[in-house]
């Protein structure tokens, strides 16, 4: 294909996915897509090669081919779409619902749309599905094998989580999304070679890709950093070896999987891995399979980076994720950012409410980092105070950038933030975060950032807690500063 037309053909690909991602946040109902925006969607080719995605969640993206592989070769009817979150079949964590439609053009199956949102809810013991010490996947929730999204499939997962119309509402505006995907395809069909364009834009992403590592010096780099789980640190472990024009990520000494749930899928490890090698390499490379096809990664079957079913992974997908974006970063002389998304869940019978916060990002070789972001492995929005305070019954009390988080050196770190919640009914929350015991370390000499901290009526909590607030009672959580650089 030449060069003019495979330009307006990705870009044509590019724009269907951002406009199905406009279509998901316009129509749902949950302030955690609505507002947050933790949602994703993607285009793939009818052999189940992801062809594009938009600029959405990294963690969500790169771990979505393992959940279309998990359907692409099962007998596919027009307007029939695909479920699935268990993570031992191609999701990453139970929240995590992924939806799938295939795309036809007469009797021609030309491709699948596909988008991912996290759900405010999926039922389980604790609201919001997002447990501190779960142990196995049934402590998290529902789990929903790759099946038919019919609307007695709908009628019978809603049935089990809390708030069933809004979660019915959210998956309904996860449909409308492929709808739009599906309809743009088609019409691409109509207008160009659409199977033509959708290689020529993985080959091109991977030519892209190749040509960025071959500029990287051939070597061995070594990281290694701890989880902070409950019963104590665990080790993970990097050997990148760079080879010409290809990457190998190589996680064998990390620690096995543990009784807790910072356990990670192998699609998890993988997508991790993948963001990691964008910010290396070029990210204006267009996100398709092509770009993570010179790229190969090892974590040993059973080890904390390739879990085993039934083992717990809600942390996994969202915690460990950030480690292993932190430990390729790392083994090529980045300074880290906060390494954490700070996940917070708060709700009762009445409500459940889920956010992760911004934080400080490392700083580089020639500018200081970024304050108040969601990078790495999150690509989401705050919730608006207006909004939140709204819609819970919660009062924010402080909501602040952290001054002088940041670490030092010749370019600073980040600042974290501060967001204090007041309780205004009895409710119980949960926290997921990393960086409350080992700060973000910087880089060439630069100073690491703060430690986060979390605390109840000032009080310090564990990384991972879980408890009740009455009315009145404050929730205070200190997000991590970024490493400094020099």
């Amino acid at each position: 294909m030449d060069p003019v037309t495979l330009r307006v053909a990705s870009g044509a690909l590019r724009a269907t996915c951002e406009e199905m991602g406009a279509v998901l946040i316009k129509a749902s109902h949950s302030a955690n897509i609505k507002e947050r925006r933790d949602a994703s969607c993607a285009l793939f080719d009818p052999d189940g090669r992801m062809v594009m995605q938009a600029e959405h969640i990294p963690v969500h993206l790169g771990a979505m081919p393992a959940a279309v592989a998990a359907v692409a070769r099962e007998r596919h009817e027009p307007g029939v779409a695909w479920v699935l979150n268990d993570p031992y079949a191609g999701g990453t964590h139970l929240p995590d619902i992924t939806v799938i439609t295939p795309v036809f053009a007469g009797e021609e199956l030309i491709g699948f749309a596909a988008n991912r949102a996290h759900h405010a809810d999926v039922g389980g013991p604790t609201p919001g599905s997002m447990p501190a010490d779960s142990r196995t996947l049934d402590d998290e929730g529902v789990v929903i094998a790759p099946r038919r999204l019919t609307a007695a499939a709908i009628d019978e997962i809603v049935a089990r989580m809390r708030q069933p119309e809004q979660r019915r509402a959210d998956l309904r505006a996860q449909l409308a999304a492929n709808r739009t995907g599906a309809a743009r395809l088609a019409e691409l069909h109509e207008r160009m070679p659409l199977k033509e364009a959708m290689d020529a834009t993985i080959e091109y992403a991977e030519r892209r890709t190749r040509a960025a590592l071959e500029a990287l010096e051939d070597g061995t780099y070594r990281a290694q950093d701890v989880l902070e789980a409950v019963e104590g640190d665990l080790a993970v472990k990097l050997a990148a070896t760079v080879d010409g024009d290809t990457l190998h990520l190589d996680f064998t000494g990390t620690d096995p999987q543990h009784d807790g749930n910072l356990n990670c899928p192998l699609a998890v490890t993988v997508s991790a891995c993948w963001f990691a090698v964008r910010v290396l390499t070029d990210p204006d490379i267009p996100p398709s399979s092509g770009a993570m096809a010179p790229v190969t990664v090892t974590a040993p079957e059973g080890c904390l980076l390739n879990a085993t079913a039934p083992h717990a992974v809600v942390a996994g997908n969202v915690e460990t994720s950030s480690r292993v974006a932190d430990l390729v970063l790392r083994a090529f002389g980045r300074a880290l950012g906060q390494g954490t998304m700070n996940n917070l869940t708060l709700g009762n019978d009445r409500f459940t409410y889920y956010e992760t916060l911004g934080g400080g990002q490392g700083a580089c070789a020639d500018a200081d980092g970024p304050s108040a972001v969601h990078v790495a492995m999150s690509n989401t929005l705050n919730t608006p105070v207006e909004a939140l305070e709204l819609e819970f019954p919660l009062r924010v009390r402080t909501y602040a950038v952290r001054r002088g988080s940041g670490g030092g050196g010749r370019h600073k770190g980040g600042d974290g933030v501060i967001r204090e919640l007041e309780a205004l009914a009895p409710m119980d929350y949960s926290l997921l975060t990393e960086r409350r015991r080992h700060a973000p370390p910087g880089a060439d000499g630069g100073e690491p950032g703060a430690k986060g901290r979390n605390l109840v009526d000032g009080q310090p909590l564990p990384p991972k807690a879980r408890g009740s607030l009455a009315p009145g009672q404050t929730l205070r959580i200190e997000t991590p500063g970024g490493g400094g650089h020099g």
